[in-house]
């Protein structure tokens, strides 16, 4: 039978990596990629490899949403290579490890090219699993909480196959179909090259995650409120602002990426913040925290936007000994440090 966490037996055994791997006489050090590595996420999660001075770090990322910036303390390190490359075209690198996180994940940049978004989360995810078939890699994708859709279930448990809509989602209001529906279909191709060809995977599904090194503006409420705080404007409160949201910050959720690819189980793994905040909470807290001054209004909601997020992290508990350690207003003091640097707005005394 399959062990807690593996749905199905392998078919066939991974595939042998290079036999310098093996050699006494080689001391090789893990050679890791990470596409999506410039982005938010991806770069919090280089810092972490890079840390380990026996791992090599290659960037692969095509700059639509991340930026060399987040790297820049990496970049003319020995240990450390940044390649301009979309996910969606094949790429030949010699590796041992591969995180995939190449994927707008804010609804402001998948909507803007929502084909784009799906190309990269299947055809992308085909690439990197050809890859990792190629050189004998072990790899780990970052799915989202969103393949729960709206759920019926409180809080989401990795057994949930979720409630959605793929008719509606697709024809009527499918505005974020090309995110949730993508991060679906490459969960499928990752058990699929599992079982027909003995990859080794890992699948985490992230829920909502925060820091420092957010895209300004970028549209997920964090970002949005600490932005707008810091400028005096007003916050924006999608009706009716009753739904809520868990927010992992973002070292913790880093955190938990790497046990989960360390460890012996390929998920999928909810990796996420069980701490459970109305949007209307946030904005008050974000308030109180940065700028007392300003008002709160509300707005027209997206379409499909969930009611409720909250993972079931019993999984990450059992299987990886992990659980956040960050909280919520300790986390967006932290934010709220780096994006006044961005914006150059100092503090009032």
């Amino acid at each position: 039978m399959a062990s807690n966490g593996e749905l199905h037996t392998r078919t066939k055994p991974p595939p042998t990596p290079s036999p310098l791997r093996f050699s006494k006489f080689f001391q090789s050090n893990m050679r890791i990629l990470v596409t999506g590595g410039a982005g938010f996420i991806g770069s919090h999660l280089v810092d972490k490899l890079m840390e380990n001075k026996k791992n090599e770090v290659i960037v692969v990322d095509n700059y639509f949403t991340g930026s060399k910036d987040n790297l820049s303390r990496w970049i003319g390190h020995p240990r450390f290579e940044l390649i301009r490359h979309d996910v969606t075209e094949p790429l030949l690198v010699e590796v041992d490890q591969i995180y995939h996180l190449a994927c707008p994940a804010s609804p402001i940049f998948y909507k803007y090219n929502p084909v784009k978004t799906i190309k990269t989360n299947v055809i992308g995810t085909l690439n990197m699993l050809g890859l990792a078939k190629r050189v004998g890699a072990r790899i780990l994708f970052t799915s989202t909480s969103e393949v729960y859709g709206d759920p019926l279930v409180h809080p989401q448990p990795e057994s949930y196959w979720g409630n959605v809509n793929p008719i509606e989602d697709f024809f009527i209001a499918g505005v974020r179909s090309c995110y949730d529906e993508g991060k679906r279909v490459a969960e499928t191709l990752m058990f699929d090259y599992h079982r027909q060809h003995g990859i080794e995977i890992r699948v985490a599904r992230i829920f909502n995650t925060y820091g420092p090194r957010m895209n300004i503006d970028d549209g997920r409420v964090v970002s949005n409120f600490i932005a707008q705080a810091l400028r005096g404007e007003p916050l924006t409160i999608q009706k009716p602002g009753s739904q809520t949201r868990s927010f992992c910050y973002v070292s913790d959720l880093v955190d938990g990426l790497v046990r989960l690819m360390e460890g012996d189980n390929t998920g999928p793994i909810n990796l996420g913040n069980p701490g459970e905040f109305t949007v209307l909470e946030l904005a008050d807290t974000v308030k109180e925290l940065i700028n007392p001054q300003v008002v709160i209004k509300t707005v027209e909601n997206t379409p499909d936007d969930p009611r409720q997020r909250k993972p079931d992290i019993t999984k990450a508990k059992e299987l990886l000994g992990w659980e956040p350690k960050v909280k919520l207003r300790d986390g967006l003091s932290l934010m709220e440090e780096d994006f006044r640097a961005r914006l150059c707005i100092s503090k009032k005394k």
